[in-house]
Order: structure tokens, then C-alpha cells, then sequence
């Protein structure tokens, strides 16, 4: 079914075609995982927490409530770029599909960009029900969130998944699942302190970690651009300026589009 739907669009938009179809059966194939219990989790998480902290917390459970509600929703959606988008392109090759898929009219690169679209696609479908669940449950126990700020969060956490997705597929395109999956957090643990490391090489006296400072700041993502969390808890009157957002947002779309050229062109060399 999969290799007759690629080779039957029209001309004009066969390209286009070959890619929605390689992003919807990606799409269906993560959501075969059983991700959709993180969800399950993460209500349940936000569930026990609307019960426990509100004794604890002294009247400040509701931006807790928030801070808690964001912060697991970014680590379970890390842990899904990183392990099971790793998976993926690892599956077609160990069962040999991808050799069937590229012996039809479908380039690798094309192939690439479906699977990123599909499993970026299952990680924004996973954010959207997260954020429907977190406003429900505060709803429910009578916290009123910022939602115009914690809508813009959400964005901005789709675009830092879209970057780890492309860093997900580019190590997938040369090493192992596993090892991609480990190099993938360590982008973003990495990435989430690349603004401290800079600053660290300017307080130091020592010019050659100053530039090695600045070299890996320039490598590695900045996602302190991307993060907007803490900004959330205190609404709109806290996010940066309009002029800010845009450049930030630009940023994380480029980058996530050149580590995906870059993981593309590292994939059309590999030997299969």
C-alpha cells in the first residue's frame, strides 16, 4: 500500500506527495509505540501534584502547579525525540524497507523530510493534548493560568522539538539508535547551558577557552532563546518584546532546518 501511494502522484506534485505519505506512515508507526501512555502519565502526574501541593506550597501552588505542569511536559516529549525518533530510521534499515523505498521514485532526502514531519507531527500532537490536559486540570482544581503566555511557551517548546527531532535523525543517520539517542540528550542538556558557557569564557582569563567557548556556542543550539517557561508563570507583561520573539523564533526554525540538510546530505552517503 505504502510503495503503491509513493509512486502513484502526479507529476507536478509527486515530490510533495511522496513526503506526506512517508510523514503519515511515520506519524502511524510512532504512535504504534504506545507514546500516547506518556500522556496518560502526565495527566496523572498533574493530577496528584493539584492534590499534594496546595498544603505544601503556602499559596504559591498555582505558578507551581504551571512550572511543574511545563517542565515534565518538555522532558517526556525530550525523551520521545530522543529514543523513539532515534528508533525510526534504525527500523527501515534493520528490516531492509528502506532499501525497497529507494529503489522507488523517492530520493533519501525526501524520505528524511517525512520522517521529520511525522515525528515532529506526533510530538506537536503530544504538546497540544498536554496543554489541553494541564488547562483542564487547573480548571478543575481552580487555578487560573496565564494562557496567552503559556500558549506562546508551547511554541516556542515545539520549535526546540522541532530542532532536537533534526538532531535525532542527523546522529540516526550515521550511528546507532542507541548512541544517537545519548547524543541527542547531551545536545540538549549541552544546549540548555550554551549561553552559560560563553558567559563562563568571558569571566575566565584564559583566551583559549574564550574561543573555545565562542566555538561551541556558535555550534551548539541556544535554546535559553527557546525557553520561555519562566516567562509563562508571570503572563505576557514578563515575555520578551515582539522584535525579540521573531529573531528567537527565525533562529530556531533555521537551525532546525540546517540540521536537517546537514543530516540528509550525511544520509545520501551512507552505504546501506
Amino acid at each position: 500500500m505504502m510503495m503503491d501511494s509513493l509512486t502513484q502522484p502526479k507529476p507536478k506534485n509527486a515530490a510533495a506527495m511522496r513526503i506526506l505519505v512517508t510523514a503519515k506512515n511515520a506519524f502511524r508507526e510512532v504512535l504504534r509505540e504506545r507514546i500516547l501512555y506518556l500522556v496518560g502519565l502526565y495527566a496523572l502526574l498533574l493530577i496528584l501534584s493539584l492534590r499534594i501541593l496546595p498544603p505544601l506550597s503556602a499559596g504559591a501552588h498555582p505558578k507551581i502547579f504551571l512550572d511543574l505542569g511545563l517542565g515534565s511536559m518538555e522532558v517526556l516529549t525530550l525523551l520521545v525525540a530522543a529514543f523513539v525518533s532515534t528508533r525510526s530510521l534504525e527500523k527501515e534499515i534493520q528490516q531492509r524497507t528502506l532499501l525497497v523505498l529507494i529503489s522507488k521514485p523517492i530520493s533519501r532526502g525526501e524520505l528524511l523530510i517525512g520522517k521529520f514531519l511525522g515525528l515532529w507531527g506526533v510530538l506537536l500532537v503530544s504538546l497540544v493534548m498536554m496543554g489541553l490536559l494541564m488547562v483542564g486540570i487547573a480548571a478543575l482544581g481552580g487555578i487560573a493560568l496565564p494562557l496567552a503566555s503559556l500558549l506562546l511557551s508551547l511554541v516556542f517548546l515545539a520549535l526546540k522539538l522541532a530542532i532536537l527531532t533534526a538532531v535525532a535523525l542527523l546522529f540516526s543517520a550515521f550511528t546507532s539508535s542507541l548512541l544517537a539517542a545519548f547524543f541527542t540528550l547531551g545536545i540538549y542538556l549541552m544546549g540548555n547551558f550554551s549561553q552559560d558557557l560563553l558567559q563562563l569564557g568571558d569571566t575566565l582569563d584564559s583566551e583559549s577557552f574564550q574561543i573555545l567557548a565562542t566555538l561551541l556556542y556558535l555550534i551548539l543550539p541556544d535554546f535559553s532563546r527557546l525557553n520561555l517557561k519562566n516567562d509563562a508563570l508571570y503572563g505576557m507583561v514578563a515575555m520578551p518584546d515582539v522584535g525579540l520573539l521573531t529573531v528567537n523564533g527565525i533562529y530556531g526554525v533555521i537551525y532546525a532546518v540546517v540540521l536537517l540538510a546537514l543530516a540528509i546530505a550525511i544520509f545520501q552517503r551512507r552505504q546501506l
